[in-house]
């Protein structure tokens, strides 16, 4: 008997069919399926045995199915499956299998033959698509439960869960199950030509990931980034725009008198926690031993500068008193301790996950200034600088926050709490909303032989890719204007100052926009000629920094013309650049092509080959830095938002080494948000005061005079 329940065994001429098994509750289109999957792939499919056995039982003698036809119909279910898979071509699509048969014997019967137990958790399928129950009931002389829809799927689904069966659910009309279905059979093809399991498949898919991206990343890994190549450092009067005292008033001034037009929206990547903040102080709880050294001993050994910083100015920190409070409630004798075990005590506090646990907070919610007594977080500061250039009194001024879902809270719960003084202040209307990182932009890790890394559940990994994911969260907004700004760059006391710079970028944005606009309609009238072409030929070279393409004047008048009009009809940006003084990060630099021509881009330095003599010049010859002090135009001349995916630079991502679980991986990093995600935007340089770049990297920075009462 056992020998009827047997699946065929793999032999060379079945060994590469691709077996599907359609599985679900009744009347929820598995029959319909099946038979339109073997069409379009040009193969056969195996019908439901149970259904043709049971409805003749039902036609002779009027009876439904019983506890005594499980096994008839389990045996017809692999002698028929097994007969069509010798007929197959390349794909067997099964109507139902041993495994649908045993949870119909456990929902009506509460039992399952023994003989039936073992086969129909061993039958193996390349993949199940469990059929949805969003299509209408049909009812026959066999169906008999409408009204049972919901949880029969939920048995089903339970049953592929614990027999871990790869799953993929199926919904929508016939036809889009069958659009998605073929789809997704495509993929599983090419995934298994790329060495994945079926089980390595769905978590792909689960994950929102395309196979060919995953391909494309497995790819990068192999080759390797390529290095941007330099062509000379961006600086003032190549590359860079110094403005006047005055010309900045007059920006800003236009700026303001056209804002209340505009929809303004204010963009602060905020997801990152701040474990990188207190990094050297997580090495001192890690390292010092409180028995048998001191403090002092702990900063010597390891050349602790940073600890020194901290605890020569430990009682300016705009946390100290809350943190002495907290010990000084737990521990009546603190104040009588010596002085190594109160810093010692201090810091854990901060730090220890039972404590305050600041690590795995977000810099955001961190208290970062101090107001005679009442203390700021950095989200409070972006509120208070944003209405200073928001849509003004009267108006809503908009912010839009990208956050980890799990510390949303947190942020709403500080919004709350200080929104309505805020709004008090200016006289208007303030709207925070916040998006996540969506997994679907998560890349694939590998091993350091470039194989997919895989956990201790032999699972593959996926990483969050950077900060350049958040293209997507960006190409969400409609906005008029967005403004783009680290979490961490605020200032005390200053947000008004600072927001004036915010404002003339913005200004000089629009005014470089406007002229965009013109020449694009002038084109768009197709009433242009050859004067016309070669003045916004100039306008191009003079006004936006960008080269036109060599032998221009060549060109007849209709690719001249379309040569222009695809150079301005793109995402435009104006980037603050402030001088350098040595910070670790990115500047502004013209960077060559393939082809040879240069634009410019903001360039990290592990973009750069710095081992060779010529790159490393270049670089070290860069007079400026960028502070992330971004100000955008995401729409075009008819006002319409363009797609952002099309303005980035796909070779321009990063490799970077991890570890997980103690075991090394390397993971790649989507092309950075203000690097090449933006590296084909229309981009304007334009140096701002130092003033307006205040980063809280690590805790000590704290101390500056920019994050201090003045």
């Amino acid at each position: 008997m056992e020998e009827k329940l047997k699946q065929l065994a793999v032999s060379p001429e079945i060994s590469d069919i691709i077996k599907i098994a359609i599985f679900g509750p009744e009347s929820t289109g598995k029959t319909t399926l099946a038979s339109q999957l073997a069409a379009h792939f040009n193969t056969v499919w195996t019908p439901e045995f149970a259904r043709d056995y049971l409805q003749q039982k039902f036609n002779d003698a009027g009876t439904i199915c019983q506890p005594e036809d499980i096994l008839p119909i389990a045996y017809g279910q692999v002698a028929s499956e097994n007969e069509q898979l010798r007929k197959a071509n390349q794909y067997l699509f099964c109507d139902t299998c041993l495994l649908q048969t045993r949870v119909y014997s456990e929902i009506y019967y509460g039992s399952v033959d023994p003989l039936l137990e073992k086969p129909s958790r061993k039958h193996k399928y390349d993949l199940f698509f469990l059929t949805d129950i969003d299509v209408p009931w049909e009812a026959d002389d066999l169906r008999d439960r409408p009204d049972d829809r919901e949880a029969m799927f939920d048995t089903f689904r339970k049953a592929l869960e614990e027999n871990q069966k790869p799953f993929v659910v199926i919904s929508g009309t016939p036809e889009q199950r069958l659009e998605r279905a073929i789809k997704i059979l495509n993929d599983l093809e090419k995934a298994k030509r790329l060495g994945f399991s079926s089980h390595d498949f769905v978590q792909i898919y689960q994950h929102g990931r395309s196979i060919y991206d995953i391909e494309s990343e497995m790819q990068q890994f192999k080759s390797g980034i390529p290095k941007a190549v330099l062509d000379r450092p961006a600086v003032v009067g190549d590359g860079v725009i110094r403005l006047s005292e005055k010309e900045f008033h007059e920006f800003a001034e236009a700026f303001d008198a056209k804002r209340t037009s505009l929809k303004l929206e204010k963009f602060v990547p905020a997801s990152g926690a701040a474990s990188r903040m207190f990094k050297f102080l997580n090495e001192f709880l890690n390292d010092f031993d409180p028995e048998n050294e001191s403090i002092n001993a702990y900063i010597n050994r390891r050349n602790a500068s940073g600890m020194s910083i901290f605890l020569a100015g430990i009682e300016k920190f705009p946390f100290y008193e809350h943190i002495i409070r907290k010990l000084s409630a737990q521990h009546p004798e603190f104040h009588d301790w010596e002085q190594d075990k109160k810093y010692y005590a201090f810091i854990k506090t901060m730090l220890d996950q039972d404590a305050l646990d600041y690590c795995s907070k977000p810099k955001g919610v961190l208290p970062f200034h101090n107001y005679d007594g009442y203390v700021a977080t950095a989200v409070e500061e972006h509120l208070n600088e944003t209405v200073h250039y928001g849509n003004g009194a009267g108006n809503i001024t908009s912010l839009h926050f990208t956050v980890t879902e799990s510390h949303q809270r947190l942020f709403e719960n500080i919004i709350a709490e200080v929104k309505p003084k805020v709004e008090s202040r200016a006289n208007c209307t303030i709207e925070a909303s916040f998006s996540y990182q969506d997994t679907a932009t998560d890349t694939i890790a590998v091993d350091l032989d470039n194989n997919p890394f895989r956990d201790s559940r032999d699972k593959l990994v996926f990483r969050p890719a950077g900060h350049g994911a958040l293209l997507q969260n960006l190409n969400t907004l409609d906005a008029d204007i967005i403004f783009v700004k680290n979490i961490d760059n605020v200032i005390q006391e200053r947000s008004q100052e600072i927001a004036f710079y915010k404002k003339a970028l913005a200004g000089l944005l629009t005014h470089l926009q406007h002229q965009i606009f013109q020449c694009l309609r002038e084109i768009e009238s197709g009433d242009i000629g050859e004067t016309g072409v070669e003045a916004i030929a100039h306008f191009i070279r003079n006004s936006l920094n960008i080269e036109v393409i060599e032998d221009f004047s060549k060109y007849t008048l209709e690719h001249k013309i379309q040569h222009v009009a695809e150079i301005l009809n793109r995402p435009i940006r104006v980037c603050g650049m402030v001088k350098n003084e040595g910070e670790p990060g990115g500047g502004p630099f013209w960077v060559l092509d393939k082809k040879g021509n240069a634009s410019l881009q903001i360039v990290e330095s592990s973009q750069v080959d710095l081992n060779n003599p010529q790159q490393a010049a270049i670089w070290a010859r860069s007079t400026h830095f960028n502070p992330v002090d971004v100000v955008c135009g995401t729409k075009n001349y008819r006002g319409d938002k363009f797609n952002l995916n099309r303005f980035t630079d796909p070779n321009s991502g990063f490799i970077v080494e991890k570890t997980k679980g103690g075991r090394p991986l390397k993971a790649y990093e989507l092309p950075g948000l203000w690097n090449g995600a933006m590296a084909k935007w229309i981009t304007v340089f334009v140096e701002v005061p130092l003033i307006t770049f205040n980063p809280v990297k690590t805790v000590n920075d704290l101390l500056k005079p920019a994050h201090q009462p003045s």
